[in-house]
């Protein structure tokens, strides 16, 4: 099936004077989306005295906002390759914006709820950014853009936290709000004065009954894991709910095998480089994902506790901005390594120094700087890896799936940071002690998480090993589609580099 594409093909024909702000309009939208699945965390412990809420209903402001992400993300990549995906991704940004206000203006948490499940759709706009920017840059422009674009799932994260604490604390907590419907607006702005609708569709009717099924499996699933600590992993809820989720899942999937217009094409998801990938994004976004929840809780652990430094919420946020400084600084050398020895290498790269950084961690977690340097390395793996995946997924899919392939990628890093989180709280709530009369995690349980993350990124590297070989050909920037309907995402020849 040949999608319908525009009369000059992505990447071949030089993009006109706006496009040099496309990347940087695209990335701050991504950074954006990214600060706001953060934004509440500082804020959580405070959530029950500001707003008379018990503690497990102030920790649907994340649940719910992980659970809309993972569900619109792939369903919304799917609409943008079909409807348009600039109009797919105002949409969105419009959706946040409302979120926003309506969290800026209320008090009530049913109303903060509904606001946080409302901002979570936005995830979306990342991998429809990542397949606007495949269709309308040029080649050797496309490998570093869509690095810097794919890291700003990290980048605003470990901005985002230490900028909401320092707003909890010295503004009324509204006012994180009322700057995140500022910042969506703005971005709604840029969008419509600097970014081009694509051209390139993908044919066929929107699969509902698909979105649906995806929809219970996936809510399923992410309830299950997320909640399953609270309501305990083997009560009748919880296993409920994960025998629903297969039995749904297998009657989506054979309906997904069997219609014309898949919402998410298990045939190609099924191939060993776009499966392979998507394990490793999974256990990459795990990997991450400890970093940032266990980094903010272990300097804040009270000095009682013989390890904690006792440091306030925002020297604690601050403590993950050298990363994500980092993390922008080194999307564009994955990049380069991906040009020069392909995305696996990249990506393999990243999840070593991940590692590393874990054991780097497991040694110095008893001073501020040495933290602060482990969760730096830590980063620094995350942006190498992050940058690396849109690049194999695209090599893996045809250009007309770019925007839905990617957002099962991105959700595939949303369910690893759902796993994470219901690791990290385990361990935290199980291996403990008592001190200074109050219950709190030992050190050794901080050192385990740093070791089942690592781990994690280790068997992401072992993923990444058995990708089939992705070392780009220098005249395969010109080769055109492939004979899947993919297109090549390769280096820029000597030539295209002079007049990048």
């Amino acid at each position: 099936m040949t999608p319908a594409i525009s009369a000059s093909a992505p990447g071949t024909t030089p993009a006109p004077a706006p496009s040099r702000l496309i990347v940087p309009v695209l990335a701050f939208c991504g950074m954006v989306v990214a600060v706001m699945q953060t934004l509440v965390v500082p804020l959580l412990p405070h959530v029950p005295e500001l707003t008379g809420a018990s503690a497990g209903a102030a920790g649907w402001l994340v649940t719910v906002t992980l659970l809309t992400g993972a569900v619109f993300t792939p369903v919304l990549g799917r609409v943008g390759d079909m409807y348009g995906k600039r109009r797919v991704l105002l949409a969105s940004l419009g959706v946040l914006t409302l979120g926003s206000v309506l969290c800026a203006v209320s008090s009530d948490i049913g109303v903060l709820i509904t606001g946080r499940a409302l901002q979570g759709t936005a995830l979306a706009v990342i991998p429809l950014g990542i397949s606007i920017i495949r269709d309308e840059l040029p080649a050797a422009r496309v490998l570093p853009s869509i690095a810097l674009m794919s890291s700003t799932l990290g980048i605003g994260a470990a901005i985002g936290l230490p900028l909401a604490a320092v707003v909890t604390e010295s503004f009324d907590w509204h006012a994180m709000f009322w700057a995140s419907a500022a910042l969506g607006l703005l971005d709604l702005l840029l969008v419509l004065w600097i970014v081009p609708e694509s051209a390139v569709r993908s044919p066929g009717r929107f699969d509902v009954p698909g979105t649906l099924g995806l929809t219970g499996l996936l809510v399923g699933v992410l309830l299950a894991i997320t909640q399953g600590s609270g309501w305990g992993w083997t009560s009748p809820l919880t296993l409920g709910l994960l025998g629903a989720s297969l039995a749904v899942g297998l009657l989506w999937g054979w309906y997904e095998l069997r219609t014309a217009s898949p919402i998410m094409d298990l045939r190609v998801s099924a191939r060993p480089a776009v499966l392979l990938t998507n394990l490793a994004a999974l256990l990459i976004g795990f990997s991450f994902y400890a970093n940032s929840l266990v980094t903010a809780q272990l300097v804040q652990e009270p000095t009682s506790t013989g390890y904690g430094l006792g440091a306030s919420i925002v020297v604690s946020g601050l403590c993950l901005l050298p990363g994500g400084l980092s993390m922008v600084a080194l999307s564009p050398l994955s990049a380069r390594i991906s040009a020069a020895y392909g995305p696996r290498a990249a990506l393999a790269l990243g999840a070593v120094v991940m590692s590393l950084g874990y054991v780097v961690r497991f040694f110095t977690s008893h001073s501020l700087w040495p933290i602060v340097a482990g969760a730096t390395v830590v980063s620094c793996g995350t942006a190498l890896a992050y940058s690396a995946l849109p690049a194999l997924v695209m090599r893996a899919v045809p250009v007309s799936e770019t925007a839905s392939a990617n957002g099962l990628n991105t959700l595939m890093r949303s369910v690893g940071q759902a796993c994470c989180s219901a690791v990290v709280t385990a361990v935290l709530a199980h291996v403990t002690f008592v001190t200074a009369g109050r219950t709190a995690p030992t050190l050794h349980a901080y050192l385990l998480i740093f070791l089942v993350a690592a781990g994690a990124a280790l068997a992401a590297l072992v993923a990444t090993l058995f990708l089939p070989s992705d070392r780009p050909s220098r005249d395969a920037a010109h080769d055109g589609d492939r004979p899947d309907g993919t297109v090549p995402v390769s280096p820029p020849t000597p030539a295209a580099r002079g007049n990048a």
